[in-house]
C-alpha cells in the first residue's frame, strides 16, 4: 500500500518506515537448551496476564520470562497481517502458556489510517488489546477499500481537520467506529479515544524512540531478549528462533 501523507511534519516523520523491509543482520542464535517455564497465577492462563507497558505497549505472559519478545507491527502493514494471523495462536497456546515466552506488542505507525486503528485498538486497556488487534488486521483490506471509496476529498479533508476531530473522521470513513461497536467497544468511549490529541503525540515520540534505539526499518520487526533479530518476519521463522532459543 502506498503511505499515505501526514498532515503535519511530527507525524510525517513516521512515514518512513517500510512495511516488510529489514535491512540489517542482527540476532545471536540461541544455544538450544531448553528454558525453565513458571506455572501461572492460580486461576489463570499465563495469555489472561496482561499490562500496559511503560514504553507504551502491551504485554501478555509471566513478566519475569527468560524470553523477551517484543514487536514492532502496523496495521496497515500485510506483513504484519499474515505475521498475526499466522502466530497469534500458537504464540500463545505453544510459548506463553508455558511461562517461558513473554510477548509485547508496540504500536509502530506508519500512515495516519494506522494511526487511527491504534487509537481504537488500544483504547479498551490491556484486557481487550490483543483479541482486538487480531480482528482489525482481519479487517485490513475492508477499512482500506472503504478509504478509497470515500475519494480523496473526504480524505484530506479528514486530515485537515483540527487535532481533536482528525481521527475522529478517518476513523469514520474507515467504518472504524462501528466495527468497534460491533466488538464491544462503547461508541462514546471510542470516539474519545480518537479526539485525544495527546495520544497521537505519545504514539508518534514512541515510534522515534524506538526507532533510534533498534535501528528499525521495517514492520515487522521482532526484538528478543533486547536485540532485534532478522528475517523472522514470518511466524515459521520466528518459531524457529523460539526453539533455537529454547522455548
Amino acid at each position: 500500500m502506498k503511505p499515505i501523507a501526514y498532515a503535519s511534519l511530527a507525524l510525517a516523520l513516521l512515514a518512513l518506515t517500510a512495511c516488510g523491509k529489514q535491512d540489517a543482520a542482527n540476532g545471536a542464535a540461541g544455544s538450544g537448551a531448553a528454558v525453565e517455564g513458571k506455572a501461572a497465577p492460580a486461576g489463570k492462563t499465563w495469555a489472561e496476564v496482561l499490562v500496559a507497558t511503560p514504553e507504551g505497549g502491551f504485554r501478555m505472559g509471566n513478566p519475569d520470562a527468560p524470553i523477551k519478545l517484543i514487536e514492532f507491527g502496523s496495521y496497515t502493514c500485510p506483513h504484519c497481517r499474515d505475521f498475526t494471523e499466522q502466530g497469534h495462536e500458537p504464540l500463545e497456546r505453544d510459548h506463553v502458556a508455558s511461562g517461558k515466552v513473554s510477548f509485547e506488542y508496540r504500536n509502530f505507525i506508519r500512515d495516519p489510517l494506522d494511526m487511527a486503528v491504534a487509537l481504537v485498538v488500544r483504547c479498551g486497556g490491556p484486557e481487550s488489546f490483543f483479541p482486538l488487534s487480531l480482528q482489525f488486521f482481519l479487517n485490513q483490506e475492508d477499512m482500506i477499500k472503504k478509504i478509497q471509496a470515500g475519494g480523496e476529498g473526504a480524505y484530506q479533508a479528514a486530515l485537515g481537520a483540527g487535532p481533536t476531530e482528525r481521527f475522529v473522521k478517518l476513523a469514520e470513513l474507515a467504518g472504524l467506529i462501528d466495527y468497534a461497536k460491533e466488538r464491544g467497544l462503547p461508541e462514546d468511549k471510542v470516539r474519545a479515544c480518537l479526539a485525544d490529541p495527546k495520544a497521537p503525540e505519545a504514539l508518534a515520540a514512541a515510534v522515534e524512540r524506538d526507532s533510534k534505539q533498534y535501528e528499525i526499518t521495517g514492520t515487522p520487526t521482532i526484538i528478543m531478549n533486547g536485540t532485534r533479530l532478522d528475517n523472522v518476519a514470518t511466524w515459521d521463522a520466528l518459531a524457529a528462533r523460539l526453539k533455537d532459543a529454547g522455548a
